[in-house]
C-alpha cells in the first residue's frame, strides 16, 4: 500500500497552474526538445539494443510521443528556431521548439511596434530638422483637409475610447474566469485532501481495533502504521502546496490585471488629451503627448502581441487538456506535469486496502459467529461466555472473497451502513462482571468494539475507488474535463477580448496621434491664412497654394 503515496503530492498540484504555466515557464528551465530524447551516445564495447531487435528506451519514448502529441494539427506552426519549418511536436511546455512557434503567432504585433517606433522616431527626426533649418512661413490651407482632419481625429478618438473599453472590460472578465478556475481546480484539491485525512483517520482507527480480544495481526499493523505517516505527509504537502499555489498565481493575477487597468486608463487619457489639446490649439502639449504616445504605442502592440500568444497557449493548452481526456493511457507531454500510475499499480493499491477490509470483517464475523453466537457452557472463561442468549446476531456482509473479488451478499447479511443499527438490538444489559443480565448475545463493550471495526472497515471500502482515482488519474481526468468544457471557453474568448482592445487602442491612439499633427498643422495655416486675409481684405480663406 505504499505506493499509493508518494505521487499524492504530484498528481492535483499541477492541475493548479497547468493553464498558467505555459505562459510562465521559462525555455531555459525546461527539458530538450523531443528530438533530443531519442538520441544516445554509443560507447565503445556496449552492445546495440537496436543492432540486436531490441528497440532502446530513447526510441521507444520518441515513436510514442510522436504517434501521442497533444493538439497536434492546432499547435502546427512556423517555427523559428528550426529554419521556419513547421513544428510537429505539439502541445509540450517542455520543448523550447513549442514556445518559439507559438511565441512567432505574436509577429505581427512585435514587426508593427518595431515599424512603428523606427518609422516614426525617423519621421519626427525629420520633422525637427526641417522646422529647425528649413523654417518657412506657412501660407495657404484647404478646407477640405482641414475638415477631414478633424472628422478623423475625432473618429480615432472615439475608436481609442471603444478600445479601452474593451481592453478594460476583457481583462476584468479573464481575471475573473481564471480566479474561478483557479477556485475550481482549489476546491478539488481541499476535496481530496479531506478524503486523505478522512483515510488516514481511519487507518490510525484501525491499528487499535480490537474486537474481544482479537486483533489485526502485527505485520497487518505495522503496515497500517507506515501508510497512514505517509497519508498524512502526503495531505498536508498537497494543502501546503496548494495554499503557496494559489498564492503565487493570484499575485500573477492581480499584477497583469492592474498593469492592463493603468494601460487602459493611460491610453484613454492620452487619447482624450490629445484630442483636446489639439482642438485648443496648445501646440506644445500636442507634441509632448506625441511623444509620449509614440513610445507608449510601440509598448502597448508589443502586449498585444503578447497577448496573443497568451491566447494562443490557452486555445493549446485546453485542446491538449481535452484530447489526454479521450485518451488518458497515453504517453504524452503530460505525463511529466502529471505522473499518473499505470492500472496494474492501481489495482495492487485496491487490492491492500480490500485486504484490510477483508480481514476486519474476517475478525468481526468470527466473534459473532465463535462467540456470541456460541452456546457456550458456563463453566467457560471470560470472554467465550457472559450468559448470551437470544436470537443469533446477524452477520456483516464481507464485500470480497478470499481472491478479494466482489462478493454478493448472502441473504440475511448486513451491510455496512445499517449494521450499527441492527447489532444495537442484540446488545444486553450487564453487571459489575460484564456477564448479560437481559435477553442479548453483544455486551455494550462488544458493541462499541464492532462498530469502530465496522465504521474502520466501510471507511476504506468507501474510500478504495477514491485512492485508485488518485493514481490512474481519474480525478484529474475528471478535473481537466470540467475545465475543459465550464472554463477553457471563457478563458480563450476574453483573453481574445485583451489582444483585441489592445490592437484597437494601439491603432487608434496610433492614428490619432498622427492626427493631431496633421490637424495643428492644419490649424496653424488656417489661422495664419485668415490673419493674411484680414490683411489684404479678402474673405476667401483658401486662397494661395497651401505650402508647408
Amino acid at each position: 500500500m505504499s505506493l499509493l503515496i508518494k505521487p499524492l503530492p504530484c498528481l492535483l498540484l499541477p492541475i493548479i497552474f497547468i493553464l498558467f504555466s505555459s505562459t510562465l515557464h521559462s525555455t531555459s528551465h525546461g527539458a530538450p526538445s523531443a528530438d533530443l530524447h531519442s538520441q544516445t551516445n554509443h560507447i565503445p564495447g556496449a552492445v546495440d539494443e537496436s543492432e540486436n531487435g531490441v528497440v532502446g528506451w530513447g526510441v521507444r519514448r520518441s515513436v510514442l510521443e510522436n504517434s501521442s502529441t497533444l493538439a497536434a494539427q492546432r499547435t502546427r506552426r512556423k517555427d523559428p528556431l528550426n529554419n521556419f519549418n513547421y513544428y510537429t511536436g505539439g502541445w509540450n511546455i517542455s520543448n523550447k521548439h513549442y514556445f518559439a512557434s507559438v511565441g512567432f503567432t505574436g509577429i505581427t504585433f512585435f514587426l508593427i511596434a518595431a515599424i512603428w517606433f523606427v518609422g516614426f522616431g525617423l519621421c519626427l527626426l525629420l520633422l525637427c530638422c526641417c522646422f529647425c533649418c528649413c523654417r518657412r512661413e506657412p501660407y495657404g490651407y484647404s478646407r477640405a483637409a482641414y475638415a477631414l482632419s478633424v472628422i478623423l481625429l475625432l473618429l480615432f478618438t472615439v475608436a481609442a475610447v471603444i478600445g479601452c473599453i474593451v481592453l478594460y472590460t476583457g481583462q476584468g472578465q479573464f481575471h475573473s474566469t481564471t480566479s474561478e478556475t483557479l477556485d475550481y481546480v482549489v476546491r478539488q484539491a481541499n476535496t481530496t485532501v479531506a478524503n486523505l485525512e478522512n483515510v488516514s483517520d481511519y487507518l490510525a482507527a484501525a491499528k487499535s481495533i480490537g474486537i474481544d480480544q482479537v486483533s489485526l495481526p502485527t505485520d497487518v499493523q505495522n503496515n497500517i502504521g507506515n501508510v497512514d505517516n505517509e497519508i498524512s505527509s502526503a495531505a498536508t504537502t498537497l494543502q501546503s502546496e496548494t495554499k503557496n499555489n494559489k498564492k503565487n498565481i493570484e499575485d500573477v493575477l492581480d499584477t497583469v490585471g492592474l498593469a492592463l487597468i493603468i494601460i487602459a486608463a493611460v491610453m484613454l487619457l492620452l487619447a482624450l488629451l490629445g484630442f483636446l489639446f489639439s482642438i485648443l490649439g496648445l501646440q506644445f502639449l500636442v507634441y509632448v503627448l506625441v511623444i509620449i504616445g509614440w513610445i507608449l504605442i510601440a509598448g502597448t502592440f508589443i502586449l498585444a502581441g503578447v497577448f496573443l500568444v497568451v491566447n494562443n497557449m490557452v486555445g493549446d493548452t485546453c485542446a491538449a487538456m481535452d484530447q489526454w481526456v479521450q485518451n488518458p493511457t497515453a504517453h504524452t507531454a503530460l505525463d511529466d506535469i502529471l505522473p499518473c500510475v499505470d492500472n496494474a499499480t492501481a489495482q495492487a493499491t485496491l487490492s491492500q486496502s480490500q485486504e484490510v477490509t477483508y480481514q476486519l470483517v474476517g475478525i468481526m464475523n468470527g466473534v459473532i459467529a465463535n462467540v456470541s453466537n456460541a452456546n457456550v457452557p458456563p463453566i467457560a472463561p471470560q470472554p467465550l461466555y457472559f450468559n448470551q442468549s437470544g436470537p443469533l446476531v446477524p452477520f456483516l456482509c464481507n464485500p470480497f472473497n478470499t481472491d478479494l473479488s466482489n462478493r454478493t451478499c448472502a441473504a440475511g447479511e448486513l451491510d455496512f451502513e445499517n449494521a450499527t443499527q441492527v447489532w444495537q438490538n442484540y446488545v444486553c444489559q450487564v453487571s459489575s462482571n460484564n456477564t448479560c443480565t437481559t435477553v442479548g448475545r453483544l455486551t455494550p463493550a462488544m458493541y462499541s468494539q464492532m462498530i469502530n471495526a465496522a465504521n474502520v472497515s466501510y471507511g476504506l471500502y468507501h474510500y478504495g475507488p477514491f485512492l485508485v482515482g488518485l493514481l490512474d488519474c481519474r480525478l484529474v481526468r475528471e478535473t481537466f474535463t470540467a475545465i475543459t468544457q465550464e472554463h477553457c471557453p471563457d478563458l480563450k474568448r476574453y483573453s481574445m477580448w485583451v489582444y483585441i482592445g489592445l490592437a484597437m487602442v494601439s491603432a487608434a491612439v496610433m492614428l490619432s496621434l498622427i492626427f493631431w499633427v496633421i490637424y495643428a498643422r492644419e490649424r496653424r495655416h488656417r489661422k495664419y491664412t485668415k490673419l493674411v486675409n484680414a490683411q489684404h481684405g479678402d474673405h476667401d480663406d483658401s486662397f494661395g497654394e497651401k505650402r508647408p
